[in-house]
């Protein structure tokens, strides 16, 4: 498979070793310094994709890629919200291809199927009360993580008394802290956010009480999980179309 990399900072690169040890050729490389690259022959060339960059240039990214004809897996995150809708049209009436994913790790895709599981059986207990934080490293731009919106949405469509999720408090490791934008009521699932030093991404979901309290978490060891999956899933959108998920990639 042909394979174009948009984005070719640590992510990029971590990319391309696993794509070459996987038998797929690195055909384009697209970073800040050479945006002219995307109307390329090489990059038209491309089979997939791969982009990890940020909320800002993500959109503009997807449509440079649809302008060639090229399918796209994309693990940016903070654009769903401006553009979603757009980008939703453009897979499903455009013809255009697009997997997004807020987080790739296939150990990630795991805890998603046991975060949803536990929701339902939690939604029978009302004692207990659900929150979630997520940490990671300081050069992150946006919080709450893509992750933990994800992980906070299969929550709030599982448990009746959440009707949506909220940011709470943002921690840096300075004694720097930014307070919740919204007013946070019972109704709301709390994300609180966390930026330490260089931590690849942690999840955490708690459900406390006065008794005790029930916890599952995701700890991100290296980027590389992430890595592995966004090359598994070029794999899968070469046959495929459409908007594309990893409940498409990962049956569980």
């Amino acid at each position: 498979m042909k394979i174009a990399l948009i984005g070719y900072g640590k992510m990029g690169h971590m990319i391309e070793d696993i794509a070459l040890q996987r038998g797929h050729e690195i055909v384009c490389r697209i970073d800040v310094d050479n945006p002219e690259a995307f109307d390329s022959p090489a990059f038209a060339g491309a089979d997939v994709a791969i982009e990890f960059t940020n909320p800002m240039a993500a959109y503009d990214n997807y449509l440079k890629a649809f302008k060639h004809g090229v399918k796209v897996v994309s693990g940016s995150t903070g654009w769903m919200k401006e553009h979603g809708d757009d980008v939703k049209k453009l897979c499903t009436e455009g013809g255009h291809t697009l997997f997004w994913a807020s987080n790739f790790s296939v150990g990630v895709a795991i805890f998603s199927a046991v975060n949803r599981f536990l929701a339902k059986i939690m939604n029978g207990f009302p004692a207990y009360n659900v929150c979630m934080q997520e940490t990671h490293h300081v050069h992150k731009l946006d919080a709450p993580s893509g992750t933990a919106i994800t992980l906070a949405e299969e929550i709030v469509e599982n448990i009746d008394r959440k009707k949506d999720w909220k940011r709470g408090v943002t921690y840096w490791t300075s004694d720097r802290h930014e307070d919740a934008g919204d007013p946070i009521t019972e109704d709301d699932l709390v994300i609180n956010c966390v930026r330490d030093g260089e931590v690849p991404g942690i999840h955490t979901v708690m459900y406390d009480s006065e008794a005790d309290m029930i916890t599952i978490e995701h700890d991100a060891h290296s980027r590389k999980g992430f890595a592995l999956g966004a090359v598994l899933a070029a794999e899968y959108t070469l046959n495929h179309q459409g908007l594309l998920t990893t409940s498409d990639l990962f049956k569980f």
